[in-house]
């Protein structure tokens, strides 16, 4: 057999054992790849033939916060690329990791990207990112290590990727939804550094925190206290410390801590991040918007549906709106699809699509169906819809194109997706399980709102 290892020696990392026909490629993670090829003494063959090439250098290791992209980016990476990045950050903090553009062959077994919760590919895979796969863009390691290893294939190349990384705090630090920002700071951080908690302020410097015994919290509107929301939608603010009251001057640093705040596709998990230089430190937060989705009376949308069981007649119309739970003009709401099941737990097996191709694209959503019963099913309908966050001014957004199918996969517009559930529809009376009965109940639940990967239909 031939067994091939990572390194100068028979003693490095085996990356395989070769003992058949088929073809083997592999690559080193350094300078250095080793061939070892054994045989017995009886039969013999005419042996193998391979070849070898040096190629350009990726990868590496890399500390603390930064970014890093594919070979040759911003134009096209090569062929038979293999790099392996090692992110390291100081013992007592793990690694926040975001591709911040991806455009890879329309392959994931082909050309694709591997991220490994350790310091190498040993480690536990976090997840791999594809060109058709958008769900896994962010992820969050459980050490202070993360091994990124970006490979192709032979053919078909296209731009690559660029990722940025953090070195983050415990989680928890930073929540954020559509509604408010919640920071929280150890006091003991703030007294490693010289400040105490009554000393900081936000942008707005009457946004003062609440300080406990352990912790000291800025809680506020996601839209007050200075907030500034840029068109990724993403929320930014600072952290102030007043200086001494005493004196004429100082030699300490100025203490500035960046808030970020990242409204993702998934963001469901809430981190803080500090990138230790000096004392001005970056801490970045994912959230998730709150949506709501509620039944209105009449095509006006004003009067909307408190009672329950909300009664109808079979062929009635009824009135949907889909919003954000805390208006903001500078964003829209998209719903991309809306399907109906006799089952809340089931949406596949037997769809009636209420909304294909898109609906609206404004502050608030809004579309009508008219009330129905499923044949051969119990007299509950369920509605599931999903729908897309949009920044208002990027009109190459998904909201503003509408879902259509595409051949590349569009690369500067950032949206957060969200699924909505409302139910069920009930047909009302004695005859309620009767085909032919033409009254229906539709009774308006608590909404359950859910992160999920969008699909275009």
């Amino acid at each position: 057999n031939i067994r091939v290892y990572d390194g100068s020696s028979t003693g490095s990392r085996l990356l395989g054992t070769y003992c058949s026909s088929r073809n083997t490629i592999f690559y080193s993670t350094g300078r250095y790849l080793t061939v070892h090829f054994t045989s017995d003494g009886i039969v013999t063959f005419s042996g193998f033939s391979a070849y070898y090439r040096e190629v350009g250098p990726c990868g590496g290791s890399l500390f603390g916060s930064g970014t890093f992209s594919s070979p040759n980016y911003p134009s096209y990476y090569y062929d038979n690329s293999y790099c392996v990045w090692q992110l390291r950050a100081s013992h007592d903090q793990r690694i926040y990791l975001a591709f911040t553009f991806l455009q890879l062959e329309n392959c994931c077994s082909c050309d694709h990207i591997s991220v490994y919760d350790g310091p190498s590919i040993h480690s536990p895979q976090l997840g791999r990112v594809c060109n058709n796969n958008t769900s896994l863009s962010a992820f969050f390691s459980t050490s202070n290590y993360m091994t990124v290893v970006f490979q192709t294939d032979s053919s078909v190349v296209a731009r690559g990727f660029t990722a940025e990384f953090l070195s983050s705090l415990k989680p928890n630090s930073v929540d954020c939804s559509s509604d408010s920002m919640h920071i929280v700071l150890d006091r003991s951080y703030l007294n490693s550094l010289g400040y105490d908690g009554h000393s900081l302020y936000l942008r707005d410097p009457y946004c003062r925190p609440q300080i406990s015994y352990y912790n000291v919290v800025f809680s506020f509107p996601l839209n007050t206290c200075g907030n500034v929301m840029n068109d990724r939608i993403v929320y930014t603010n600072n952290i102030y410390a007043y200086s001494s009251i005493h004196g004429e001057i100082t030699r300490q640093s100025q203490f500035k801590m960046n808030v970020t705040c990242i409204m993702e596709q998934d963001s469901i998990s809430q981190i803080m991040f500090v990138a230790d230089t000096d004392l001005n430190t970056t801490i970045t937060g994912s959230g998730r918007y709150n949506t709501s989705m509620d039944f209105y009376t009449s095509s006006s949308f004003y009067n909307k549906v408190t009672q329950v069981p909300y009664e109808v007649s079979v062929n009635e119309n009824l009135y949907v709106q889909v919003d954000l739970r805390r208006g903001d003009s500078s964003l829209v709401v998209f719903i991309d699809t809306c399907v109906t099941s006799p089952s809340p737990f089931d949406f596949y097996s037997r769809p009636y699509f209420l909304v294909k191709d898109g609906s609206g694209s404004r502050p608030l959503a809004r579309f009508s169906f008219k009330a129905f019963q499923f044949l051969r099913a119990t007299d509950e309908v369920y509605m599931q819809c999903k729908v897309l966050i949009c920044p208002a001014s990027d009109y190459n957004s998904r909201c503003r194109r509408g879902c259509r199918r595409r051949n590349k996969r569009s690369l500067g517009s950032n949206h957060d997706s969200q699924t909505l559930v409302v139910g069920p529809i009930k047909l009302k009376g004695q005859f309620a399980k009767n085909d032919k009965e033409h009254k229906a109940t539709v009774t308006n639940v608590p909404i359950t709102a859910r992160t999920a990967p969008r699909t275009c239909i």
